[in-house]
């Protein structure tokens, strides 16, 4: 391709992005208009380099991703957490494709260091090599396991992942600047793009909370495991206590005959991940098991396709797809289903609090932590995470 069409292509997809009211930073649209994506996408059509949605670049057998070139719009909403400024010097952790290393190396000037961190060496060695393609050699990759950090060159303005963590690990917190700032998915069932600095009691809060999906870090700080198979079928579950979920059980309670009802609101995916969910997540029913879900591409299960969230418990299941509009798959009883129900209409009596609410805190853990009002703790892994929905906003 021509010089001129890769910069038409670049140019349409930032118009694009500024239009959905995504893009308002002259530093970031500079960076996604200087820095050629299909240079980190060899072997992707042009359309698909510069469409607004995440590209898978490496599969394990069963055809789950391992890596991902992240999704512009993503990656620009990060960024803008993220804060960077000229000479900063930031560590990356997942290097995918290195085109967000890239970017940031562009923001930042010869004056800043990017270091990214990623645990696949035949993903880093691609990294490398487009990065020399797209004449940003200076940015540093390096195989190891991210959980690490990279001491070397600490301490850090900033910290990014771009991949969901169970916990911050204590190796970041470390080597984060006193007034740097931490961006990382953090999360299980849903995930949030937070936004970490410290506090006067050494805590990390974060303030603004962005509804995300990333592939999640593997190595130490992997984290239990929180995705189930359900009887080799395409649908896999992800919840943060899929270990209370039987999948014997569950297969057997979703062959039964399903039953097509409807929520009662007409949801689009944007108000079920920036709105409902949040709630629903911090009042989940007692004895239900908040999950979302994924069928594989082109396969069914159950009656099931696409994406979603769902509540099961021992005897009822519901499964909302994000694409239905309102449409809830039920099967077993009509406990789960009624449950459901219960939950959005607090939730539209509440005002639809959604996403923008959402607050975050990082805690030493501490056995028999109090909640917030309104929110939960989850014992991770090195932290208690405190969540809740700020009702004064």
């Amino acid at each position: 391709m021509s010089a001129s069409e890769g910069s038409e292509l670049r140019k349409a997809l930032v118009d694009a992005l500024k239009r959905k009211g995504d893009l308002d930073d002259p530093a970031i649209e500079a960076a996604l208009l200087a820095i050629p994506r299909h240079f980190f996408l060899p072997d992707e059509p042009l359309e698909r380099a510069y469409a607004d949605e995440a590209v898978p670049v490496k599969r394990d057998s069963d055809g789950m991703v391992l890596a991902s070139a992240s999704q512009p719009s993503m990656i620009v909403l990060m960024l803008q957490q993220l804060q960077l400024r000229p000479g900063d010097n930031v560590l990356e952790i997942g290097a995918g494709t290195g085109y967000n290393a890239a970017i940031m190396q562009h923001i930042i000037g010869s004056s800043g260091t990017v270091t990214s961190i990623e645990l696949d060496p035949q993903v880093a060695k691609q990294a490398r090599i487009n990065l020399q393609h797209a004449g940003m050699g200076e940015v540093n990759i390096v195989e190891a396991d991210g959980a690490m950090g990279y001491p070397v060159r600490a301490q850090y303005d900033r910290i990014i992942a771009t991949v969901a963590v169970w916990d911050i690990p204590p190796a970041w917190v470390r080597q984060l600047k006193s007034n740097g700032i931490l961006v990382a998915p953090v999360g299980g069932a849903a995930q949030y793009s937070a936004a970490f600095k410290f506090e006067p009691d050494d805590s990390l809060y974060s303030p603004v909370n962005i509804p995300c999906r990333f592939i999640a870090l593997r190595g130490i700080a992997a984290g239990p495991t929180i995705l189930q198979r359900i009887n080799a079928t395409g649908l896999i579950l992800v919840s943060d206590h899929i270990s209370q979920l039987d999948p014997a059980a569950t297969h057997m309670l979703l062959s039964e005959d399903e039953e097509l009802n409807y929520l009662g609101a007409a949801l689009s995916p944007g108000e079920y991940w920036q709105g409902f969910l949040p709630y629903l997540e911090l009042n989940t029913p007692e004895d239900y098991l908040f999950a979302s879900y994924v069928v594989a591409d082109n396969q069914q299960a159950y009656g099931l396709e696409g994406t979603g969230f769902a509540l099961v418990s021992p005897g009822s299941a519901c499964f909302v797809p994000f694409q239905g509009q309102g449409d809830v798959h039920c099967y077993g009883g009509a406990d789960a289903f009624m449950a459901l129900r219960e939950v959005l209409g607090a939730w539209e009596a509440a005002g639809r609090p959604g996403s923008d609410r959402l607050r975050m805190r990082l805690l030493p853990k501490k056995p028999g932590r109090t909640a917030p009002p309104g929110g939960k703790v989850y014992s991770r892994l090195y932290h208690d995470l405190m969540m809740w929905l700020d009702t004064r906003a």
